[in-house]
């Protein structure tokens, strides 16, 4: 089915992209890096216990993309290998977690609701399932309590007061599977504050494949999670999808435009905001009309808002990715001929899919301060 040369140009930049997030563990887990000398390099030693990372994070994507890939063979829909997209940024100075996350081209035309959703849902319920298994072992496996003291000596000396303004501080938010499992399985003596749970491998790695299950289903055009909604709910789909869409900007802008902010900011702020909302819109399939009418609203609500409550705050974070799925992958599904509902059981395994996004999802995945 596939020619020796796709096996090899896939397995290469899988192999690349376990390199990258080998690195990139390196420097979040042991704080070692590749570009510097003296007791911060990452050693041979270091470049194996990050290995822990890699591995069961490439490992959990992997999965995910062949329940993709096994699901379009049995439906007969042709589709490429997994591509990894490896993505360190050490060399710059930049943090990373190695990869950009991996990506299945669809090659044949699908007709079908019931393909359509059987291949949307496949992969991140795959990959769930390895994820659970990943967190559980990190979960019930943790280190003893002074094993932060390896990563940070200074943490055991009694007169030590923090970094400083000077250092950014970084924390991974809770999500609520996190939360019961952290709560349900950890020992408390021994589990880490979410500003320290990059230093424990799995629990990095399957915070990480979580935080990938929940954008993929996200109930928006093509991604994953619209895959499902498109099958459980043939008539209304596209509404879902644009409100979906809506609210996922709405959230993320909150606090970009604020009654607060000084005049001459808002001056520049504003209009750009608003032309940023109207191309995120692009491939909404609405009237241009109805494209300005919707931002402007929007963007009036968000300053009421803050108006009204201004320690209200989204998450900012998410604007890049709203962009890439408003202006480049485009927020509706293609349609099928037919509206034949899908059998009991998928309507389960649907609805079990849209349980697994609010478990995983987080609203604020990658805090900095």
């Amino acid at each position: 089915m596939y020619s020796k040369k796709e096996y090899l140009r896939h397995g290469l930049f899988l192999l690349l992209t376990i390199l990258a997030t080998t690195l990139a563990g390196g420097e979040w887990v042991y704080g070692k890096s590749i570009m510097v000398s003296g007791e911060d390099a990452l050693t041979w030693e270091y470049f194996l216990k990050s290995l822990a990372f890699s591995v069961p994070f490439i490992g959990i994507l992997f999965i995910h993309e062949m329940g993709h890939l096994f699901t379009s063979i049995h439906h007969k829909v042709k589709c490429s290998l997994p591509f990894f997209i490896p993505a360190w940024l050490g060399f710059i100075g930049a943090p990373s977690i190695g990869t950009f996350g991996a990506i299945i081209r669809m090659k044949g035309f699908v007709n079908s609701r019931k393909k359509f959703f059987d291949i949307g849902v496949a992969g991140p319920l795959a990959g769930f399932v390895i994820a659970l298994g990943v967190l559980s072992y990190g979960f019930t496996h943790l280190p003893e309590s002074d094993y932060i003291y390896s990563i940070h000596p200074e943490y055991a000396d009694p007169d030590f007061q923090g970094y400083g303004e000077e250092v950014l501080n970084f924390e991974l938010g809770e999500n609520l599977l996190f939360w019961m499992m952290s709560k349900t399985l950890a020992d408390p003596e021994r589990m880490p504050d979410m500003s320290e749970l990059i230093h424990y491998p799995f629990l990095f790695a399957g915070y990480l494949a979580l935080f990938f299950t929940a954008l993929n289903l996200l109930p928006i055009g093509q991604l994953d999670g619209g895959h499902v909604i498109f099958g459980l709910f043939p008539k209304h789909h596209r509404m879902i999808s644009q409100v979906g869409f809506t609210a996922f900007l709405g959230y993320a802008g909150l606090g970009m435009i604020s009654p607060y902010a000084p005049y001459n900011e808002l001056v520049f702020r504003i209009p750009l905001y608003i032309f940023f909302l109207y191309i995120c819109y692009h491939r909404s399939g609405l009237s241009s009309q109805t494209k300005w009418t919707l931002v402007l609203s929007l963007a009036a609500a968000q300053y009421a808002l803050i108006y009204l409550k201004p320690e209200l705050e989204g998450y900012q974070g998410w604007l890049f990715f709203g962009f890439l799925l408003g202006r480049v992958m485009g927020i509706n599904h293609p349609e099928v001929s037919g509206l034949r509902p899908l059998n009991t059981s998928r309507k389960v395994i649907g609805w079990i899919a849209i349980v697994v996004f609010f478990l995983c999802f987080s609203p604020r995945p990658f805090i900095f301060t």
